[in-house]
């Protein structure tokens, strides 16, 4: 079994035992994330079979938050309590007429990627 199947199954074990109210708000999304990252990474998924708890876990993502957080910090902290000093990285991209077309976007000229820092 690899470590991307023994992280989804750990994860999907503790699942039901987070009863926190922000947790249990959060926990779908962030197992998702989770199960994402691992994928992409071997050993992340290694570090997730290794570590803590999934429940230990949203209760570190959901420490200190008021009343919201956004998905990127609790990812933010997800990934860091599987992995001290990860940072992750977001790309979005945007398809400005869709389906309009009759063809995705992407298939005529690719993704439009847009860096939000040059907003700024």
């Amino acid at each position: 079994m690899s470590f991307y199947e023994k992280a989804a199954e750990k994860l999907k074990k503790d699942l039901n035992g987070i009863t926190d109210v922000r947790g249990a708000a959060m926990k779908d999304a962030v197992k998702e994330a989770l199960l994402d990252f691992a994928e992409q990474e071997d050993e992340f998924a290694q570090a997730i079979v290794q570590g803590g708890s999934f429940k230990d876990c949203m209760a570190a993502v959901a420490r200190g938050v008021g009343r919201s957080i956004s998905d990127l910090e609790a990812y933010r902290r997800a990934v860091q309590f599987y992995f001290p000093g990860a940072e992750i990285r977001m790309q979005m991209t945007i398809d400005l007429i869709a389906d309009a077309a009759g063809e995705p976007q992407e298939r005529i000229m690719g993704p439009m990627i847009l860096d939000f820092t040059q907003f700024l």
